[in-house]
């Protein structure tokens, strides 16, 4: 299946039942395919007049308690920041895909990784953070889509699937985990359903008093410590041994051309090359990154931009090895070719 249709259909199969966005490339076809089968699983599909209602009508359908889904790109992803900010201040679960093109301003259609900054460390005002989870390929795309919905239901948070336009536009073969029965997603009674029989339930991020407020972020706070602790993801590659020439680290797709690679270099050149590659860009797996980064001589950092993740690689290893950037963005990929290029160049 092509990236973008698998997306949605991992989603229907994760229990969502209700979309709401605008159409953007290169993530159209995500909306274009729900609006086709959400009809046929009765489910929900509304085309907002815009992102920024797309991401109010997203706020409204979690705090009812349903699964909620949203996709789009890049600049449709920063008009959602405000909505955003009172989805997580009001501790609701929504998932949000962002398939990421070239930037800034319109930029272009083309794929890049130019938004890890708003994903991770920007966005929406005030004290709230994003799961960020980063596929390499289809497959892991509708892996993560059935993940993001558990992580947004079991911590009450907005959690996002982050991939670059190959993602979206890619076909390649899908196995779908087992459908979710409807009846066994997790209950949701602190949702605004109705006040029959119970206290009413208010949802609401407005706190005049600045003790309440001061509460409301200490309650963010302890939560996103607890995704800190549990929820980093990453995955090292060709890291045996404790000698490595380079450690390069790379995300999405930009870290499966980086594979490639290390394997035309281990054919010809030397084996002493891997690949860390993280998959949770919030929380950052800086740990797991540190250990393997005390294997290698030197780090090499690729990315579809202009080195948004240095910081975070620099973080993890805190002076103790050089580190290196190699980037293309504006819609330009890096190929295997340039990336062992830019490797031998280091090896020597």
């Amino acid at each position: 299946m092509k990236g973008c249709e698998a997306i949605g259909e991992a989603a229907i199969r994760a229990g969502c039942r209700n979309f709401f966005g605008y159409p953007i490339t290169p993530q159209t076809e995500v909306p274009e395919y729900l609006a086709k089968r959400f009809p046929e699983v009765g489910g929900s599909f509304v085309q907002a007049e815009s992102e920024v209602a797309a991401i109010n009508m997203l706020y409204g359908g979690a705090g009812v308690g349903k699964r909620v889904l949203t996709t789009s790109s890049s600049p449709g992803i920063s008009l959602m920041a405000e909505g955003l900010s009172y989805v997580a201040a009001c501790h609701l679960p929504v998932v949000l895909v962002n398939i990421v093109r070239a930037g800034p301003g319109l930029g272009g259609i083309l794929p890049a990784q130019s938004d890890y900054l708003q994903a991770t460390k920007g966005h929406g005002h005030g004290d709230y953070k994003l799961v960020v989870l980063a596929p390499s390929s289809v497959q892991e795309a509708v892996d993560l889509i059935y993940e993001a919905f558990d992580l947004a239901d079991h911590y009450l948070t907005p959690v996002m699937v982050m991939g670059d336009g190959m993602i979206g536009q890619m076909m390649e073969p899908v196995e779908f985990p087992p459908e979710r029965d409807l009846g066994d997603l997790p209950t949701k009674p602190w949702a605004a359903t109705g006040a029959v029989g119970r206290k009413p339930n208010i949802i609401n991020s407005l706190y005049l008093k600045e003790e309440e407020c001061h509460a409301n972020n200490v309650k963010l706070k302890e939560k996103y410590d607890r995704i800190e602790k549990k929820e980093k993801r990453s995955e090292s590659y060709a890291c045996r041994g404790d000698d490595l020439d380079v450690l390069v680290v790379a995300y999405g797709t930009m870290a499966r051309i980086c594979k490639t690679a290390a394997d035309e270099l281990k054919n010809k050149d030397t084996d002493k090359i891997g690949i860390f590659r993280p998959i949770s860009l919030w929380p950052y797996p800086y740990e797991a990154l540190a250990k393997q980064a005390q294997k290698a001589k030197k780090i090499l950092v690729v990315e579809m931009s202009m080195g948004q993740m240095v910081d975070d690689v620099k973080l993890a290893v805190l002076g103790t090895r050089p580190i290196e950037f190699y980037g293309l963005t504006g819609g330009l990929v890096p190929s295997p070719d340039d990336v062992a290029d830019r490797l031998r160049g280091m090896l020597n």
